[in-house]
């Protein structure tokens, strides 16, 4: 039986700064009880394949089938109705779907709760899901008091409490560590193949193939490669014969903007025009390492964050050099978030002190240290918090206006750091019209522009495809060598470690 049944789909979001097209003739079937990857870079329309199989956006073209029903095409009551009983949903902003209000308990049993399932039995099933995913001491706490790894496991487990027939999961690994993501992976297999889940997971981690049946990739919004378990990757045929190249083949094959399709021994070949392919663009340019002599920039000393019984942080001292890219890693809930808080003077220490550009942050009233924060410190967190009414520059442009900074020189610090984050063509797009990885790169760029001697970074590449990562990596490092900048960044992404001037490895805390 097809549970998916997705063909020629076009999705296009018309705007004023013109018209932006997401998918662009996607076909794909799944199978029911398969569990299907998709894989693509930033801004390939993965997200919005997602929410029209949610029925969250109606096509602008072509048939969505999900259980031989044209959700595409139903009513918004209808839709409401489908989603509460039949569709599992893991946002990428996996917090919308915490109540700040409840326990975790009480939120992985909501769902089941609207259903009408018997209270013993929902709450015996939030019980055995947060257990799955080492969350059992968890259970009765609210959200706040959890890492973000932790929150978004939580995410995962109310997604599956009432056993959806199709479960739409938009990078659930996003935020956690290696382990942590495999063991989401693991319960998420585990628990479709129990149920007969028909499972359709976004992800850019190759982690997720694993639990795979089937990986797709998707570029240029439609399906351009199959992914096989041996992780070779084959090229699919579209309606029509379309067969997309990739541009680095072309590159170094030396094809420019024609090519001769000729019939050769065994099959087709595709040959260059004569001239070749313009040369390949240049990469951003990579960081030295920081100058051995740099100043500290922030030091923490003996610091101790507890949240009720759970130690965070114990004892921690440790130093932040100027022109350095630090990296603080561990896994989630190790407190590396609780770490950059300290440091931005937004979580006071139990015990133990922090100081910035040499000075205490105890020392400051709420006033001042708001007022130090503008001009010493940028930030940059898991969530963007940018205006989706404004554009990427205007988003930068109004930060930057805040801490002081004249409109000319604000414009031209955006253009600088949206060009080093790969978005200069993007600087005139609405936020809103952006994926969710080009707005995590617009807040980072937003928190580099900010020229404070100290920027901290959470997560940056949690939501990011390979090549975005490594472009972030990239830009990290280099603007701690030419800025001065000492840029902390918590993460557990292995590209990011690899960049660092310095690692600070958090030790590994019990759930």
């Amino acid at each position: 039986m097809t549970a998916v049944d997705v063909r020629d789909l076009f999705r296009v979001h018309r705007t004023e700064e013109g018209d932006a097209a997401a998918l662009q003739g996607l076909t794909l079937q799944v199978a029911a009880g398969e569990i299907v990857t998709v894989l693509g870079p930033s801004g390939s329309g993965k997200s919005t394949l997602l929410r029209s199989l949610a029925a969250l956006e109606p096509p602008s073209a072509g048939v969505v089938l999900v259980f031989g029903r044209d959700v595409g095409r139903m009513a918004a009551q209808e839709a409401s109705r489908y989603r509460a009983a039949e569709v599992g949903i893991v946002d990428q902003h996996y917090d919308r779907a915490l109540s700040p209000d409840l326990s975790c308990e009480q939120i992985v049993a909501l769902q089941p709760a609207l259903l009408g399932i018997p209270e013993r039995e929902r709450h015996a099933r939030a019980g055995e899901l947060l257990a799955r995913v080492g969350l059992a001491g968890a259970a009765g706490s609210r959200p706040d008091r959890l890492s973000g790894g932790e929150r978004q496991r939580v995410a995962v487990c109310a997604a599956l409490a009432h056993r959806p027939r199709l479960l739409l999961a938009d990078e659930p690994s996003g935020e956690l560590d290696a382990a942590s993501a495999a063991g989401v992976y693991a319960l998420i297999r585990e628990l479709a193949h129990e149920a007969g889940t028909t499972v359709v997971l976004v992800s850019h981690d190759p982690g997720s193939v694993e639990i795979a049946d089937r990986a797709v990739r998707i570029r240029d919004g439609r399906v351009a490669e199959e992914v096989r378990r041996d992780g070779r990757e084959w090229a699919v045929i579209g309606h029509g014969g379309w067969v997309r190249i990739p541009p680095a083949m072309l590159v170094e094959g030396g094809f420019a903007d024609h090519a001769r399709i000729e019939r050769d021994d065994g099959g087709l070949a595709l040959r260059p025009e004569a001239g070749g392919a313009p040369a390949a663009p240049a990469q951003p340019a990579t960081a030295g390492p920081a100058a051995a002599d740099a100043g500290e920039a922030a030091r923490l000393r003996g610091v101790s964050v507890s949240f009720g019984s759970r130690m965070v942080l114990d004892s921690l001292t440790a130093g932040f050099r100027s022109a350095r890219l630090t990296v603080v890693s561990g896994r989630s809930g190790s407190g590396k978030s609780t770490l950059l808080a300290v440091l931005a003077g937004l979580q006071p220490p139990d015990s133990g002190t922090a100081e910035v550009i040499g000075q205490p942050l105890a020392g400051l009233d709420r006033s001042a240290l708001a007022a130090f924060r503008a001009q010493s410190v940028a930030f940059a967190g898991q969530q963007p918090g940018l205006s989706g009414f404004l554009t990427a520059t205007e988003n930068i442009v109004v930060a930057l206006a805040v801490r002081g900074i004249a409109d000319g020189e604000a414009g031209r610090r955006a253009a600088i750091e949206l060009r080093r984050l790969g978005l200069d063509h993007r600087a005139g797009q609405l936020v809103e019209r952006l994926s969710a990885g080009e707005r995590q790169r617009v807040a980072i760029a937003r928190a580099l522009a900010a020229g404070a001697p100290l920027v901290l970074v959470d997560e940056p590449t949690s939501r990011l495809d390979q090549a975005s990562a490594e472009l972030v990596a990239a830009a990290l490092a280099g603007a701690a060598a030419e800025t001065g900048a000492a840029i902390v960044c918590a993460t557990h992404d292995p590209l990011l470690i690899g960049r660092a001037g310095e690692v600070l490895e958090l030790g590994q805390l019990p759930d």
